[in-house]
């Protein structure tokens, strides 16, 4: 394996404020990994065809960022549901098919996958609670942001103290969509048209995930904001699963997004 030094990620100095010195969150890039050719980089996707060793290994390398061992890195079996999974105490490595996850205990960290689809890293530092989640148009259309919020709350987080951040994702100037994806938005709310703008090819649009995204967030009530990073045109730092469709390319890597409480010294 190459001998590279630990992978820098993306910190927002909102959610750092409102964390606190004790929880630590990175938006990590493809950059720092081990993996080579189409996953080149920190590819930390078990579910890509990418060789397990090294997936393993990037892995390692962001859990070590944290001061953690791998298997203090939760990640759960990502199916585009509203679901969300609460890490507690007896947490020792299971991945069950869910989309968001929560705690209250120190010494794990909590991380979820994307390659386009929106990473949202959440924190009450008043009360010690984190929560991440990913969330696609479906995630957000079916409530995960809203539910990780009411699991956060469940633990002893309050809604006005919550933060939350939306990582590298898919933005409005790559993401067309067909005219029953727009009906589909529209049928659920007709506010939401406002969340598509014309695109160059007839009856299509171009549909602004992130917007919706955060309106949602700030509707439930909590502070949030986006980094404003657009997975699709930058291949130097992000996967991206559209433009590997454009590419005709087999596969793709997942960047992996992570927030931690850390153990008291």
């Amino acid at each position: 394996m190459q001998d590279l030094p630990l992978p820098t990620p993306i910190e927002s100095p909102l959610l750092n404020e409102a964390a606190g010195s004790r929880i630590g969150h990175g938006f990590f890039t493809r950059q720092g990994g081990v993996s080579e050719g189409i996953y080149a980089g920190l590819n930390v996707g078990i579910g890509s065809r990418d060789d397990r060793i090294r997936v393993m290994e990037n892995r390692s390398r962001v859990a070590a960022w944290f001061g953690l061992p791998v298997e203090k890195l939760a990640t759960v079996h990502q199916v585009h549901s509203p679901d969300v999974y609460v890490v507690d105490e007896t947490y020792a490595g299971e991945r069950p098919q869910v989309d968001a996850m929560v705690t209250a205990v120190p010494g794990v960290a909590l991380g979820v996958l994307a390659a386009d689809c929106g990473p949202i890293l959440f924190v009450d530092g008043k009360n010690g609670v984190i929560g991440a989640a990913h969330a696609g148009w479906k995630g957000a259309l079916t409530g995960v942001l809203e539910n990780t919020i009411d699991a956060m709350i469940s633990l002893g987080a309050a809604r006005e103290n919550i933060t939350a951040v939306l990582g590298p994702s898919i933005g409005p100037a790559s993401y067309e969509v067909g005219p029953e994806f727009i009906e589909r938005f529209v049928s659920f709310d007709p506010s939401y048209q406002s969340f598509f703008s014309p695109s160059a090819k007839q009856g299509h649009a171009m549909f602004d995930l992130p917007s919706l995204t955060i309106h949602r967030l700030r509707k439930a009530g909590v502070t949030a904001e986006s980094l404003g990073l657009d997975t699709y045109p930058d291949a130097d730092r992000f996967y991206s699963y559209r433009r590997t469709t454009h590419s005709k390319e087999p596969d793709y890597g997942r960047q992996i997004s992570a927030i931690s409480i850390r153990e008291a010294q």
